[in-house]
């Protein structure tokens, strides 16, 4: 669904059956568009504290860009005592097919993560065909896809 036709930073219809108290969330951030990444890593963080994560709960990993998201998720994923996994990047469409590449390379990445470990691993990465585009879903007037991501999470570890 498009971003013009549902935004679900503002989504509160999200049914905590269980405590998120003791549950704990990795969030893997890209470096590469890094202002847009850090707005993506907000959104996501502030609304798991928002839905009950402790504060020291939640992990924050680093890696260089997009691409390098799967591998840290699976590091991530492979511990024991991660519940779930959010995965934030940005890619922007170039000059070449390069965009078209990363892009496949980490949906498929980022999905066969979580099949591997049965654990949530959310796909919080924008692509998006310009910069402009990016801000407009990292807290601009498409709301912040960093939210979503987090309620993906809480939905999913509540599942």
């Amino acid at each position: 669904m498009a971003s013009s036709e549902k935004n679900l930073s503002t989504y509160s219809n999200v049914n905590l059956s269980a405590s998120l108290s003791a549950k704990k969330v990795a969030i893997v951030v890209s470096e590469w568009n890094t202002e847009i990444t850090e707005a993506l890593y907000e959104g996501a963080y502030s609304t798991l504290i928002e839905k009950g994560l402790k504060k020291e709960n939640i992990i924050k990993k680093y890696v260089p860009g997009s691409f390098e998201l799967s591998i840290g998720a699976q590091k991530m994923a492979a511990l024991k005592e991660i519940d779930a996994v959010i995965c934030v990047g940005c890619v922007i469409r170039g000059e070449t097919s390069h965009f078209d590449f990363i892009c496949q390379a980490v949906a498929t990445g980022i999905t066969d993560v979580s099949l591997k470990y049965d654990k949530p691993v959310i796909f919080g990465v924008l692509t998006t065909e310009n910069k402009q585009q990016a801000f407009d879903r990292a807290g601009g007037k498409h709301g912040n896809k960093g939210d979503e991501a987090g309620i993906t999470a809480v939905k999913m570890i509540n599942f």
